[in-house]
């Protein structure tokens, strides 16, 4: 009987320290006012995962394109709608890691990690050791 108790307890535990899915549609917060500003559907391609903006909550202009992304990269001049600004999270321990994230307001992509704290998506981006740090929230539907 104490096996069997002691076996429970440890699949139990495993399974909790295990890290969770991050796989869905996560609204972003805007730093500066708090209110939602987008809809990111996060998805897994091979052992990789991936994100795209799924929907914009307020434009300030219709239709907005990656005006400042670099000339270089892929995104340069692409609609924000639809477009891939998550690429490359691999999991690691309970964390997403060695990831890059682009902001296509400003065109800066930052490297990133993500992981999940009190049911939201914690998501950090980062230069060297200067990094900010924002809370998604999951999309219930």
């Amino acid at each position: 009987m104490k096996r069997v108790l002691l076996g429970l307890i440890l699949t139990f535990s495993c399974q909790f320290m295990m890290a969770q899915d991050i796989v869905g549609s996560w609204k972003t917060i805007d730093d500066n006012t708090g209110k939602a500003k987008s809809i990111i559907e996060i998805y897994k391609k091979g052992e990789k995962f991936y994100g795209k903006v799924a929907e914009i909550l307020e434009p300030t202009e219709p239709n907005p394109i990656c005006k400042e992304c670099d000339e270089d990269d892929d995104r340069y001049k692409k609609p924000v709608l639809g477009m891939e600004i998550l690429r490359g999270c691999v999991l690691k321990g309970n964390e997403y890691v060695n990831g890059k994230i682009l902001d296509p307001e400003n065109g800066t992509e930052y490297n990133c990690k993500l992981w999940m704290e009190d049911g939201d998506l914690m998501l950090r981006g980062y230069v060297a050791f200067f990094y900010r740090t924002q809370r998604w929230k999951a999309v219930k539907e």
